[in-house]
């Protein structure tokens, strides 16, 4: 049986949400009518500062590198300078192999560990399908809340899962449409249009509001990690959610803060 290929790619948009009329790297008329503006110009690294020494674009993508010879003393960063974003829709297509990336959000630097640090909210670009876009706060609160998992931080800071279902699974050596939508303090990641996590964070003392875009290169094991089509819609300002409106269920299951790790005494420290 003939197949046509244009049937195929049309099956493929509607399978992953991608509109097959986007060229790499440009806006589509529906984008451009809906608000979106491109942060990443397919050609250099205008508008983003890194260390050349793992950025560059390579094929239309904002790539940063780690090898046995040139790895990264602490999870470094490439980071947006056009401005911070508030309440927003971020839409990018990103592949990698390796360790594991993530794309910062709502961040702030923090130039006390290192240069291009940055610390806050993360959609996680990881191998475990259950880390894979949840929600991970860099230099902060760890995970908040895991890939299938709907989640509420209370005023005190505790985290309770609402509900849970199998996580949004993909092959991350492959590329994908990451997306965040963040209102508030209502966060929503998604893989292809799947939501994998919804967050309300109640935690006004830890929670953020506006920050720095950044995508990860993390340390250890080498990496590799690519971005192209990156687009950002400014959502309206407000849209807080009082935990009087948003209250954790009954039946919500409470996530047990980890227990710290116990001190090694003297004597063992010594027989090593």
């Amino acid at each position: 049986m003939k197949v046509y290929r244009p049937l195929l790619a049309l099956a493929a948009a509607l399978v992953t949400g991608f509109d097959v009329s986007a060229a790499d790297n440009e806006l589509t008329d529906q984008e451009k009518a809906g608000g979106y503006v491109l942060l990443f110009n397919g050609r250099d690294l205008t508008g983003w500062e890194g260390e050349s020494d793992y950025w560059s674009v390579q094929d239309g993508a904002i790539t940063g590198k780690t090898t046995p010879e040139k790895k990264v003393p602490f999870n470094k960063f490439v980071i947006w300078r056009g401005g911070t974003v508030k309440n927003f829709e971020l839409r990018l297509l990103i592949k990698q192999t390796g360790n594991n990336s993530g794309i910062q959000y709502r961040s702030r630097e923090l130039k006390e560990v290192g240069p291009f640090s940055v610390g806050g909210y993360q959609c996680d670009v990881h191998p475990a399908p259950p880390n894979n876009a949840m929600l991970y706060e860099e230099r902060g609160r760890g995970i908040v809340c895991q890939n299938g998992q709907k989640v509420i931080v209370d005023d005190k800071g505790a985290k309770w899962i609402v509900s849970s279902t199998a996580p949004v699974e993909c092959k991350n050596d492959e590329w994908h449409e990451f997306s965040i939508i963040a209102q508030g303090n209502h966060l929503v990641h998604k893989i292809d249009g799947k939501t994998t996590m919804e967050l309300y964070d109640h935690d006004t003392a830890k929670r953020a509001l506006e920050g720095l875009l950044a995508i990860q290169l993390h340390g250890g094991p080498p990496m590799t990690v690519q971005v192209k089509n990156v687009r950002l819609k400014t959502l309206p300002d407000g849209g807080l959610v009082s935990l009087a409106d948003m209250p954790v269920p009954p039946d919500a299951k409470k996530v047990e803060p980890p227990k710290p790790r116990a001190k090694k005494s003297a004597s063992k420290k010594a027989a090593k």
